[in-house]
């Protein structure tokens, strides 16, 4: 028997085109790795309900396209957004600059202090790396927001930054120990990161 969730959240995935984006999200939501797959078109979209602490919380996940020409379309999908998942290719410098960039277009759109915000180094598994782990904790320490070496192969990263976010996202909305949503203690068994911490390989 399946229950009601009690929260859904708007999640989006931001990055340029080829960083892994569709292929992080299938991991996350299907547990599976598609080596060979076609660029995502404008939009696609994918849920996955996660228990928080006893909370059934369902994520409806957009996974924007990457390329120029959609950067419009995009655009349109950050309204109501609840969070954001910003991506990059830890074997692709280009992308890691871009970072700032989708930041910008970010903070155009949303308001940065009502949405919980994670940056993923992708492809962690892979070699040859240019873009270090040092580089990526400077860059989430500059956004201000926590960061995750990921690998859409392994696995790493990917369950523990969406469930950081997750719970990013119900204290902006007010849901914390002794709130509305029945005492929920978002931190019970799960040591706060600091902004800028990588996650334990």
């Amino acid at each position: 028997m399946t229950s009601e969730p009690t929260m859904t959240f708007k999640i989006l995935t931001i990055g340029e085109s080829g960083v892994g984006k569709t292929c992080v999200l299938r991991r996350f939501v299907e547990n599976k790795f598609l080596k060979n797959h076609l660029a995502t078109i404008g939009i696609d979209f994918k849920t996955k309900t996660l228990n928080i602490n006893n909370q059934e919380i369902k994520l409806k996940i957009w996974d924007t396209a990457g390329q120029e020409r959609f950067r419009n379309i995009t655009t349109q999908y950050y309204k109501g957004a609840d969070g954001i998942v910003l991506v990059y290719d830890v074997t692709d410098e280009a992308s890691y600059e871009k970072i700032r960039d989708w930041m910008e277009q970010i903070l155009s759109n949303t308001q940065q202090e009502e949405i919980g915000l994670v940056l993923l180094g992708n492809k962690c598994d892979m070699e040859p790396r240019t873009v270090t782990e040092e580089m990526g904790k400077k860059m989430a320490e500059e956004l201000k927001i926590s960061y995750y070496e990921t690998s859409a192969l392994t696995g790493q990263g990917i369950k523990e930054a969406f469930e950081e976010l997750t719970m990013d996202i119900m204290k902006k909305r007010g849901v914390s120990e002794g709130g509305n949503t029945g005492g929920v203690e978002l931190n019970s068994k799960k040591k706060k990161k600091e902004k800028g911490d990588c996650c334990k390989k």
